[in-house]
């Protein structure tokens, strides 16, 4: 296990996590019909998730990404994990916007129907996230640190 854990991920990934609390805690202020809190709240969660993004691009952009640093018998099932993640991450970001913009326009009948799809796919993009960070970071110490598609797909 590894023990020195690098500062930007470690913040990033605290950002995605405080992004899922609030969402769910989010869901269950409408579920008490207190809406105007539930509005608060889910504003909170997008601009933790807006934290997380720019942290993570900026790294990206400046930085790079992190390869996987485990044992290569398990680098297939990691890279296909990632993938997983990175497809509800971009899905549930863009139902994210998609919802509030309905939120906030008060089209309260389709916000209600993607609300809950949203928050799922919010929930196991945090938690994909939180298990990526633990397998580059702390079960494993960390690759390389290269460009996203070399830290991706090993190219």
């Amino acid at each position: 296990m590894n023990t020195s854990l690098p500062i930007l991920p470690t913040i990033s990934t605290a950002f995605i996590m405080l992004s899922a609390i609030t969402v769910a805690i989010g869901w269950y202020l409408i579920k008490q019909r207190k809406i105007e809190s539930h509005k608060k709240t889910m504003t909170l969660a997008a601009v933790f998730a807006l934290i997380f993004f720019i942290i993570y691009m900026s790294r990206t952009i400046f930085i790079g990404n992190t390869s996987f640093g485990g044992p290569d018998d398990i680098k297939i099932y990691y890279t296909i994990f990632l993938v997983f993640h990175i497809f509800l991450a971009t899905t549930g970001a863009v139902f994210g916007v998609i919802t509030l913009y309905l939120g906030y326009k008060n089209n309260i009948q389709k916000h209600r129907k993607l609300g809950p799809v949203t928050s799922i796919i919010w929930f196991f993009s945090a938690i994909t996230g939180v298990a990526v960070y633990l397998l580059l970071y702390v079960f494993y110490k960390g690759g390389e640190t290269t460009s996203m598609l070399k830290a991706i797909l090993g190219l």
